[in-house]
């Protein structure tokens, strides 16, 4: 630079570029972060504490207290008799805070009773106790002498009846000795005529059932009318009740046997099948 004061073009560039540079400061650690600005307050952990004493004592109210005591056990999906059964296995619920209810142990009691089959509990606040329900349904009736049971498609044993009770149902007869127990099945010689019973629920046969005979070969439903539809071997038995509903109405007068045996291959016949002597296990009317 001379004495005149004038500067050169270069040395201008690097006052420029030495001017847009911004000196970054550093912390007395430094480059690493600084956790301290991390850390919480003491006024946020005072708040934070006082949150969760509060949630706690809440807790212990709700459970020590009557704050959401059982006061209804409402069961869903049962008819009114196995509501009052499962009513009164889970009675011990009552006055039990919704919180401490031990819900295993209620739905495994309820399972245990011979008119149902599965149950699940909900709690439903403020002091409800829900149970839902899968019930066993009846079928028929098992009549031994003067004692009668309702019995399930399976053959299970649901409760004991009047014997004059559910008219509705059929009559499945048991010899005197036969052993019945309330939550367990009947002898399985007696299933396949429950499994019967089961699926004339379902499917409606033209013409009134009268009785169900057990043959050498399997299976007769027999009619008002005279006619016997023979269901052979049980299996299949709602397959061979619904081709029998679609085939009766079909046969011309006359017709006295139906042999559904095999469902792909209905066969009828003026004359009744000759069998051997059969042995009538159950009458559809009381």
């Amino acid at each position: 630079m001379a004495g005149g004061g004038r500067t050169e073009p270069g040395s201008r560039r690097r006052a420029r570029a030495e001017s847009a540079v911004v000196p970054l400061t550093r912390s007395a650690a430094g480059d690493r972060l600084d956790l301290v600005r991390l850390v919480p307050s003491g006024r946020s952990l005072v708040a934070a504490f006082a949150i969760l004493a509060v949630a706690l004592g809440g807790y212990w109210v709700a459970r020590e207290t009557s704050v959401f005591a059982v006061r209804e056990i409402e069961v869903r999906g049962a008819p009114p008799q196995v509501t009052r059964e499962v009513q009164r296995v889970a009675r011990s619920a009552v006055g039990t805070s919704l919180l401490d209810v031990d819900a295993a142990a209620i739905e495994g009691s309820v399972r245990a009773l011979p008119s149902v089959t599965a149950a699940s509990v909900d709690r439903a606040f403020p002091h409800t106790l829900v149970i839902r329900v899968a019930p066993v349904w009846p079928v028929g009736v098992a009549r031994r002498g003067d004692d009668a049971w309702l019995v399930s498609g399976s053959s299970r044993v649901i409760r004991k009846i009047d014997p004059r009770a559910e008219q509705g149902l059929p009559r499945l007869w048991l010899p005197r000795k036969t052993p019945v127990e309330l939550g367990r099945s009947l002898p399985t010689s007696y299933e396949p005529v429950t499994r019967v019973f089961g699926g004339l629920r379902e499917v409606r046969i033209p013409g009134r059932v009268k009785a169900v005979r057990t043959t050498p070969t399997g299976l007769v439903v027999v009619l008002h009318s005279g006619v016997e539809i023979t269901l052979g071997a049980p299996t299949d038995i709602l397959v061979k009740l619904a081709v029998a509903a679609e085939v009766s109405p079909l046969l011309d007068d006359g017709m006295l046997y139906l042999d559904v045996s095999v469902p792909e291959r209905p066969v009828a016949s003026r004359y009744l099948n000759s069998q051997v002597e059969s042995e009538i296990l159950a009458t559809i009317e009381p």
